[in-house]
This record gives C-alpha cells, sequence and structure tokens, in this order.
C-alpha cells in the first residue's frame, strides 16, 4: 500500500469509529477526519447513502466503502449506477477478518469495487430481470455474479471450481452476448456488472 492513503470516517458508533481509526492509522492510512454527529453523519443508513451519491456528483473518482449493518438497495442500485469503479458496499456483521477490509479499502482507493456477496444478491433481488439477461446461461449469470462482487476471474474460477480459462471464455461470451466490444473509452467489466445490476 502507498503511504498516506487518506482515508474519512463517518460511523455513529463510538467504539467501532475509534477501532477503526487506531486499525487504519496503524496500516499506514492518514485518516483526514472521524464524524459521528448527526450533521457531518446523517445517522440513516439512507441518508449515508444519498452523502456518497452527493460526495460522488461533487468529487470525480473519490472512492468511497460503505460499512454498514444495513442493505438499502435503491441508493446502493443509484450508487453503482454511473460508474462502479472505485465502490464498496460491506456488511459489518460478515467481515470477519480485518485484513480482507483492509483489502477492500485498497482495492476501492485504486478505483476497484468490493461488494459483499449478500448486497450483489438483494440488489439482483430488488430489480426486475429483463430480455437483455436471458441470452446468458446460467453459468454466465454466475460468473456475472461473482464478477459484481468485485473478483477477479482466479476468485471466480476458485468460487465456481473450473478453470481459470473457462472463467475468461465465460467472460468474453458475456461481453459478446451483451454487445460490449473492445474500447479504449470504457471498462467492459463494470459495464457488464452495471447491466446485470440494473436489469
Amino acid at each position: 500500500m502507498t503511504a498516506a492513503l487518506r482515508v474519512a470516517i463517518a460511523e455513529d458508533s463510538a467504539i467501532l469509529r475509534d477501532g477503526l481509526v487506531q486499525l487504519l492509522v496503524d496500516r499506514g492510512f492518514a485518516v483526514t477526519g472521524a464524524v459521528a454527529e448527526p450533521a457531518a453523519l446523517r445517522s440513516s443508513v439512507a441518508q449515508n447513502l444519498r452523502l456518497a451519491l452527493e460526495l460522488r456528483a461533487k468529487h470525480e473518482g473519490l472512492g468511497i466503502l460503505l460499512f454498514s449493518q444495513y442493505i438499502e438497495t435503491r441508493y446502493a442500485a443509484d450508487l453503482l449506477a454511473d460508474d462502479a469503479a472505485g465502490i464498496g458496499y460491506l456488511l459489518k456483521d460478515r467481515v470477519a477478518d480485518v485484513s480482507d477490509f483492509v483489502e477492500a479499502l485498497e482495492r476501492v482507493a485504486i478505483g476497484g469495487t468490493a461488494l459483499d456477496p449478500e448486497v450483489v444478491t438483494q440488489l439482483i433481488g430488488a430489480t426486475r430481470r429483463s430480455d437483455t439477461l436471458s441470452v446468458l446461461t446460467a453459468r454466465e449469470r454466475e460468473v456475472l455474479a461473482l464478477m459484481a462482487e468485485g473478483r477477479s476471474n482466479g476468485a471466480i474460477a476458485h468460487a465456481l471450481v473450473i478453470s481459470e480459462g473457462a472463467v475468461e471464455k465465460h467472460v468474453a461470451n458475456i461481453f459478446a452476448k451483451l454487445d460490449l466490444p473492445v474500447s479504449d473509452q470504457d471498462h467492459r467489466r463494470v459495464l457488464a456488472v452495471l447491466r446485470f445490476l440494473e436489469s
């Protein structure tokens, strides 16, 4: 990790807030702020997600990792809709390893994604499936769901117990079936995930 990766924390639990500050400082992050009061935090989950949307609109490329007890599908979908790069949504009860949390934070900071599988499941369940994805096989939809969690081809291969070459073939089929040609302007993996979440 590069030194002085800057992080601002909004957390209403004093113990968790102080713990996160200490955890991140110990690992070389520069914590620029840690707030809890309603004016700074906007305590409800929906308000925090609206704040995240506002911050992304005002600061292009700003990485945001939501670390919540709850899943708010409407705002999560809005947050992911324009550009999923640099977005994370993890559930507090499901992060069992500090190194996983730190890795997710670093991934989001450099423009990657980190989505809890349960968040992905609820986002998919909250949206209607359209004919767009009906062209995909069941295996291709599984691969796309794992892509939506921010997993690499190697991690997808491990999760599905198939070769990395097979994953690459499925990903290529997904791009072709969703009409996502090679482009210098667009990131096909992100576009495929967005199509999946929007469908």
